[in-house]
């Protein structure tokens, strides 16, 4: 049998994605206002980007244990063999409980062949390493091959984002408050990215045109072989700016290919609606 994928909907892929690509989805959830929903499955990104511009702070938590434990014990059973990709675990407890729930089902079938990796990927980033990992599986590749490539794709994956609005990281706690208000008030648009699985801040640059030509040219400084790899773009609710960034790359770097998708509602819920992120490899598998 092909290799069991799994991964958790903070990869940011579209919904049709699991079903026909034969992956399991691990939903993690979102509250908003008051309700409690399930990523991808039962709420879409555009009703968070809504409920932020109305005030609300939505919040999010991990992918319920009792859905790993029922996974996780089905395959067990079925003598499946798989590869779960995690979200970082810098950024949520999903990995851990993962691991957990893993030992407990080994207890009982400790020839369950599945492996858990933390990717310390977040977004589409995860993503590309979650939809290489698919084509592979579908290609009946083995497992040893899939992992390699998994681990590989997830250690050299480089992560830039830019925020719309600085009060959304604040309210999150990635920014001080008093950051966020003069952000604001000077137009500075600060340039994160993700350094052992954390989002972090790396440049400030005022205007919203110079932060994409910057971002350009850090994805020049940083990037291998663009012709050879997939680049990224997740957005939040903002496809208008991701298609001129997209232009932009293409006219530069002359990628493979540029794969465009909606940051996702559990992603979603912490940079708010108007970020765009960049995906794309530093270095590429041999």
């Amino acid at each position: 049998m092909p290799v069991k994928i799994l991964a958790d909907s903070a990869c940011d892929l579209p919904k049709d994605f699991y079903a026909e690509q034969n992956v399991t989805l691990f939903p993690l959830k979102v509250q908003v206002n008051g309700q409690e929903y399930e990523d991808v499955k039962t709420i879409d990104p555009k009703t968070v980007y809504d409920a932020i511009r109305g005030g609300d702070v939505p919040k999010t938590s991990q992918v319920s244990p009792l859905l790993f434990e029922e996974v996780f014990t089905k395959m067990a059973e079925n003598n499946e063999d798989g590869i779960y990709i995690a979200f970082s675990s810098a950024l949520s407890g999903t990995y851990q409980t993962s691991v957990m729930i893993l030992d407990q089902v080994k207890e009982k079938y400790p020839n369950f062949n599945l492996s858990i990796v933390d990717t310390k990927c977040a977004s589409l980033g995860f993503g590309l390493v979650v939809k290489e990992a698919a084509r592979l599986a579908a290609e009946n590749v083995s497992k040893e091959e899939i992992l390699k490539d998994v681990l590989f794709r997830s250690q050299h994956m480089e992560h830039l984002f830019t925020v719309e609005d600085l009060d959304y990281l604040a309210k999150g706690g990635r920014v001080s408050k008093a950051s966020a208000f003069l952000g604001g008030l000077l137009n500075i648009k600060p340039i994160l990215n993700v350094e052992e699985g954390k989002l972090v801040p790396i440049e400030k640059i005022r205007g919203k045109k110079k932060v994409y030509r910057r971002i350009i040219e850090i994805m020049n400084e940083r990037g291998d072989n663009f012709k050879d790899q997939i680049v990224g773009i997740s957005h939040a609710d903002t496809i208008e700016t991701a298609l001129e960034v997209k232009a932009l790359i293409e006219g530069e770097l002359n990628p493979k290919e540029v794969y465009i998708s909606s940051i996702g509602s559990a992603v979603g819920a912490h940079t708010g609606p108007g970020t765009i992120s960049i995906f794309f490899l530093n270095k590429l598998p041999s």
